[in-house]
């Protein structure tokens, strides 16, 4: 977030946030339920993964320090695309989507950086997530990426 907000953009975003703990193992979201609230992760690594019928959910991305966890809040119906989970003890910034999306409308020059910002992150996830279920799914040699 450092670099995708401007400096007064992510102070203010800061103001809303709270510092919480997470304990390894825990499982801060899953696929298809409602998302309230994201992370920027201080401390740790949280793993998304992804449901797949009949299979273990493969992990997609691990995420660390300065990385966002989440961005399903900011566009509706507001439900998690993936699922995460703390891989280790965690340290992280927690925010409530409801107010962030509040500050958004009221201020539609803090609304454009973020919606740049959770785009960029949402288009690295996007691929991260192609690439790993190819590596997975995909037949040996199957031919180039159309």
């Amino acid at each position: 977030m450092t670099v995708a907000l401007s400096r007064e953009h992510r102070d203010l975003l800061m103001r809303t946030a709270r510092e919480v703990n997470i304990a390894q193992g825990t499982r801060l979201f899953d696929e298809g339920r409602a998302a309230h609230r994201f992370w920027i992760v201080r401390t740790g690594t949280v793993t998304l993964d992804m449901h797949v019928p009949g299979r273990r959910p493969p992990v997609i991305e691990s995420l660390g320090s300065g990385e966002l966890v989440g961005w399903s809040w900011l566009f509706a119906p507001y439900q998690w695309q993936l699922g995460a989970e703390a891989m280790t003890p965690v340290r992280a910034y927690e925010f409530d989507a409801t107010v962030v999306r509040l500050m958004c409308r009221e201020d539609p020059e803090l609304g454009r950086e973020v919606g740049l910002w959770v785009g960029r992150v949402l288009a690295h996830r996007l691929q991260a997530a192609r690439t790993r279920l190819l590596d997975l799914y995909a037949p040996y040699g199957g031919g180039p990426a159309r």
